[in-house]
């Protein structure tokens, strides 16, 4: 950076090109690391060098243009400084704008948030690259309202491209949103509507983030966009793009002596602004406020400190906790049997069979009378109490109810849940007397309403694979496991066919193929996780061929939900059936499956679809491995 003789003429086309050459090269760090500090020390205050570092990245060729501008906007410590190193680069070079407005915002999403900050802070410092910003603002927007882009762009990618459009929100100006108004409006209505449909939480989420922020920046004055959700650091980091901070300026240490002088200067300021402020206190007279406090002085508390809440005691019968629950005004019975009924139905089994599938409905479509604590709760492990009391009808009833019409979304995915959670605890083994304690522990399922599920149920399949992993070591003594006769036996079909009949027939209401893909992911899922709890039962072969033909049925879905549950119900099939009547019974829907997993492996843009494949192709290796390994 020395080389220039003071007054004569210098064409450093040589150096953008050796510039160029090493960036493409592989070593832009190692070049950039010492260029773009020293530039940015010699430019802050001389514009003879801002005008030479502006036409050494102007001479670089367009092949390599982009190595050099995405290494200058990652080395710059801000946007301000990027202005002073670029100049209007973007608005002179076609390769330049292309890489800035296009390659790194919508085909890029690998970049921190501080790369966007410079970069989008860099479009905003100049009136003639403003014109870029709103421009980039459009495309980005445009995007994010994309239904087809939000099914098949992964969710990594939507977060950076909704931090990119809040970026560029915060340095709008009034006059740029008056301009815009209209068009961020059909964009946001778009867009938060994809957001909201999709299945991952984490999208829905976004979409509302990003809707209320458009809403507060196009309706200033009146009533905005409010959605409900739960605030966590992706949220908090979202909001807080909203808002330029400034840069901070470091305030130069003072002398020791301007130090004590000013400290001395500002001691008096203290008592001046409490007398004024004692000054300023209403002064109250004495008479007036003793005839205040004695006013109440007549009024003798009550004694309370014996006071018992009253206790209502809650029904003992079955038929009792149905004509409470059913037509019962008193609130406080009501709760009381809701809260004891689902240990009435286990200690009365019998009892609880005479009008099990009765009481099924009820529960099924039992709304909070009252605010009562884990109300939701209380009512699913009652109706798994039900289900497991009396599996068989019950479990007819609401597997029929699942398909029927006049039913929300929530209570259809209430019964996959009470379904799942039932069929675990009877596929659990029960042990009367005193419980051992095992050193392996089967896992739990714990669904609640609004969670997603789904990666509790794909822990399942996970813990499955480990249990089957071989493992030596020494110097542990051997643990007793629990045993006892596996209840979903017998069952198992009763569970499982009837929610795989009927998939594919749309009702009024209800329809699984089109746009209620939400709940198809969870009945996906409930299916993987039955298919994996019938291990060993008798069903377990003809259970494995209908889920096979499920799978190969949905196998190019579009929502990434969907397809992650696919590629659970084929870890759970590969777990529970033999490996024996895989190989002679699904022979070619096995091959046809390993060439379709492979390609998911390859091409889909889901990550945790790319995992789960990939941990299939692995099972279905080791179980080649184990049948080449046996003699026949």
């Amino acid at each position: 950076l020395s080389l220039f003789p003071d007054g004569l003429d210098c064409s450093i086309s040589f150096v953008s090109h050796v510039l160029g050459k090493v960036c493409i090269h592989g070593r832009q760090k190692e070049i950039l690391g010492v260029l773009v500090p020293q530039l940015t020390e010699l430019t802050k205050s001389d514009c003879i060098w801002q005008r030479i570092c502006w036409r050494l990245l102007e001479c670089v060729p367009d092949r390599w243009m982009e190595a050099v501008v995405l290494g200058f906007v990652q080395r710059a410590p801000g946007a301000d400084v990027l202005s002073r190193l670029l100049g209007n680069l973007v608005v002179k070079n076609k390769k330049a704008q292309f890489v800035v407005t296009q390659k790194m915002l919508l085909l890029q999403y690998g970049h921190t948030t501080a790369v966007l900050q410079n970069l989008l802070g860099y479009l905003s410092l100049d009136s003639l690259r403003r014109a870029l910003l709103l421009t980039v603002l459009q495309e980005l927007l445009e995007t994010w309202a994309s239904s087809s882009a939000v099914k098949h762009s992964p969710p990594e990618q939507q977060l950076y491209i909704s931090k990119a459009i809040l970026i560029c929100l915060s340095h709008l100006k009034e006059p740029e949103i008056e301009s815009c108004r209209q068009e961020l409006l059909t964009s946001m209505m778009e867009g938060v509507k994809c957001h909201l449909d999709s299945s991952l939480p984490q999208l829905r989420r976004l979409g509302m983030v990003v809707a209320e922020s458009i809403s507060s920046k196009i309706n200033t004055e009146g009533p905005v966009l409010r959605f409900e959700y739960e605030d966590d650091d992706e949220t908090r980091e979202l909001k807080s793009l909203l808002v330029q901070t400034p840069p901070l300026c470091v305030v130069p240490s003072l002398p020791d002596e301007d130090r004590s002088e000013k400290a001395d200067a500002a001691e008096p300021l203290a008592p001046e602004s409490n007398k004024k402020s004692q000054t300023a206190a209403p002064v109250v007279p004495e008479e007036e406020s003793d005839a205040e406090l004695d006013s109440d002085d007549d009024l003798v508390p009550y004694d309370m400190s014996e006071d018992k809440e009253l206790k209502i005691k809650a029904p003992v019968y079955i038929r009792d906790c149905i004509e409470v629950l059913t037509g019962s005004e008193d609130v406080d019975r009501w709760e009381a049997t809701v809260k004891a009924l689902e240990g009435l139905v286990r200690r009365n089994p019998a009892a609880t069979r005479e009008v099990s599938v009765e009481l099924a409905k009820i529960l099924l479509h039992l709304e909070e009378k009252t605010c009562i604590e884990g109300f939701v709760e209380l009512r699913q492990r009652a109706q798994v109490a039900v289900l497991t009391t009396d599996p068989i009808p019950v479990s007819k009833y609401l597997t029929s109810q699942f398909y029927s019409l006049n039913y929300s979304l929530r209570q259809r995915m209430d019964i996959l849940d009470v379904l799942v959670l039932a069929a675990q605890e009877l596929s659990c083994p029960k042990l009367h007397g005193k419980t051992k304690h095992s050193g392996a522990q089967k896992p739990c399922v714990q669904l609640l309403p609004g969670s997603d599920s789904s990666k509790d149920w794909r822990r399942i399949v996970d813990e499955r694979i480990k249990s089957k992993t071989r493992r030596f070591v020494t110097g542990q003594c051997h643990v007793e496991l629990a045993s006892g006769p596996n209840e979903f036996n017998s069952v198992a079909g009763h569970f499982f066919f009837p929610l795989i009949q009927h998939f594919d027939r749309p009702l009024t209401t209800f329809d699984l193929l089109g746009e209620d893909h939400l709940v198809l992911g969870r009945l996906v899922h409930t299916l993987a996780v039955l298919m994996y709890l019938a291990v060993n039962t008798v069903a377990v072969t003809a259970m494995g061929k209908a889920l096979l033909e499920l799978v190969w049925t949905l196998r190019f879905h579009t929502d990434s939900y969907v397809r992650q549950g696919l590629l659970c119900c084929v870890s759970s099939l590969l777990l529970s059936v033999p490996a024996q009547l895989l190989l002679t019974d699904m022979t070619e829907e096995l091959l046809e499956t390993q060439s379709w997993l492979g390609d998911v492996v390859e091409k889909d843009p889901n990550g945790d679809c790319r995992r789960l494949a990939l941990q299939n192709l692995l099972l279905m290796e080791n179980l080649k491995k184990k049948l080449e390994a046996v003699p026949s």
